[in-house]
């Protein structure tokens, strides 16, 4: 790569241009975002499996280093419920051991993902595929809230549903009712203020009362757990080769969904502000960048948080000023007050990350796929049950293949082969000439029913193919015209070829279909030329 693609890659002056302008909407906008994203930090460390600490320490390393080198200007990074669907079941199966070892090789995938440019593949993923991944990944996130919401160890399955059922047959008074009572008053707080002033952290205000209502009446429901009152001392994971090749698999995955989330929020912040394009592949390197420095400090993988984004540019974001001083502000509350925050009820996050998780695809959106097309209806439904039942890279995979799938059958069904009549005036044995248009694509999925309405004519002398119309050709379709014209030319049949583009004329030499044809001079530009060439054909015959 050249320098200068390099240094398109890294933070410069351009940056912060905006912010002598902005600076303070772009504070108040961190302010904001940075006491939205507490409770949620917390709530995903918890239930990734990695601890509270972890979701702290990724909102604050993570939330400054993507901020600074990342491609969006206004993008706020950190822990997220997709990444705790995967991480989940990881830390499950590996142990928290293994955790700082998966963000670095993670980090290290999607940073050479964008050293390498492919940050704009994700425009390739169908929306109904993003729609049907959102949905599940919702669901899964309230699944696995209900063992911490119902006061019950976690069920032994791996799979989100089971394992909330398996945890609700070990329930037990009074500690269910008392866990199901604060879950109740921190969704009602949390929709309360929705409704009455939205811009308000409701969640926050939610978390405080479930804490001081615990604490005055002594439930008997775990708490988050003494926190270190700072950042721990960065540290390399240290591991024997064997078992960190049994982790390039999972890191994979990882790496995968931090740069399809991190990218659609990018994307979605783009679409909501006037603060200009992000760059897809500068935000790949600011996201590897950031799991890796998370890593490093026992932080878990991050990605672009599109809720909080959202927040942080309805809150006046203009510049990355604001993702730093989301971050930074969370660093002030594990220095002065991680001794109030380890008092927080779990049950309590678990009730926060239920109504995230509701919010997370609204009932409009989920219409709208349905409404569309039966098509992308099914592929978002297929997606999502994917997603629920088995995993979420595969979801994403299969989803993609059902999109291609359908477009590809509609774009056959668009192509068509037609038989035309001859231009002019008749003369005799015009109806020994067959003339067809080609139009649209000729590719795999529709060039079988050219070759056979083609090859099933009878008491014909002449075929004259017009390709001018066609818009798309490859190989196979290109393969398929030359083994029809050899077939006709075996059976005594003349075929002249007209007005193929210069676009498709390579790949038609290479294939074989102007060999194919009996003479050089069979292949034409000018319709009126391939049609008098055709009769003099007949007229021969006949004499």
């Amino acid at each position: 790569m050249t320098q200068h693609g390099l240094r398109g890659l890294l933070p410069s002056r351009v940056d912060y241009a905006a912010l002598p302008r902005t600076w303070r909407g772009d504070l108040l906008a961190g302010i904001t975002v940075g006491i939205v994203a507490l409770p949620l930090a917390l709530a995903f460390g918890v239930s990734s499996g990695a601890g509270a600490e972890s979701g702290l320490v990724t909102a604050i390393i993570a939330g400054v280093v993507a901020a600074v080198f990342g491609g969006s200007n206004v993008q706020v990074s950190g822990p997220t419920g997709a990444m705790v669907v995967v991480l989940a079941p990881i830390m499950a199966a590996q142990g928290t051991g293994a955790l700082a070892l998966i963000c670095l090789l993670a980090g290290v995938m999607v940073l050479l993902a964008g050293v390498l440019r492919l940050g704009r593949t994700i425009s390739y993923i169908p929306w109904p595929v993003i729609e049907g991944f959102t949905l599940g990944i919702a669901i899964i996130i309230f699944l696995q809230q209900v063992p911490t919401a119902t006061g019950t160890a976690p069920g032994e399955s791996t799979n989100a549903a089971v394992a909330a059922v398996q945890s609700l047959l070990t329930a037990s008074w009074p500690k269910l009712g008392w866990s199901l009572l604060l879950v109740a008053i921190v969704v009602v707080i949390m929709l309360v203020s929705l409704r009455l002033a939205p811009k308000f952290p409701g969640s926050l205000l939610a978390i405080v009362v479930a804490g001081l209502l615990a604490a005055l009446l002594g439930l008997p429901v775990e708490m988050i757990g003494e926190l270190p009152p700072g950042l721990p001392a960065p540290t390399l994971p240290v591991s024997e080769p064997g078992a960190a090749l049994g982790l390039v698999g999972p890191a994979l995955a990882v790496a995968a969904l931090a740069a399809i989330e991190s990218l659609l929020a990018a994307r979605v912040a783009a679409s909501i502000s006037d603060t200009g394009p992000y760059d897809a592949d500068r935000e790949l390197v600011g996201q590897g960048l950031a799991s890796i420095a998370a890593g490093l400090f026992g932080g878990m993988p991050a990605t672009g948080a599109i809720a909080r984004t959202a927040v942080s540019i309805r809150a006046g974001a203009r510049t990355r000023l604001a993702a730093v001083v989301h971050g930074l502000l969370l660093l002030a509350v594990v220095l002065v007050g991680a001794s109030v925050v380890s008092h927080i009820p779990l049950a309590a996050l678990a009730g926060v990350l239920m109504v995230t998780s509701c919010r997370m695809i609204a009932p409009s959106t989920v219409r709208a796929v349905l409404g569309s097309t039966r098509a992308d209806a099914v592929v978002f439904i297929v997606t999502a049950i994917v997603t629920v039942s088995v995993d979420l890279i595969y979801a994403v995979l299969i989803g993609l293949l059902a999109a291609g799938f359908f477009a590809l059958r509609q774009l056959a069904k668009a192509s068509g082969v037609h038989r035309e009549e001859l231009p002019g005036a008749a003369q005799p044995g015009d109806e020994r000439i067959a003339l067809f248009r080609l139009e649209g694509a000729l590719f795999f999925g529709a060039a079988e029913r050219m070759l056979e309405r083609v090859t099933a004519l009878r008491d014909i002398e002449v075929v004259i193919i017009r390709m001018s119309q066609l818009q798309f050709l490859d190989a196979t379709g290109a393969q398929v015209i030359t083994d029809m014209t050899v077939s006709l030319e075996r059976r005594g049949i003349t075929v002249l070829v007209k007005g193929i583009q210069p676009q498709h004329l390579k790949l038609a030499e290479r294939v074989g279909v102007l060999r194919s044809l009996r003479h050089q001079n069979h292949l034409f530009d000018d319709l009126d030329a391939a049609v008098a060439h055709a009769r003099s054909h007949v007229a021969r015959a006949s004499a």
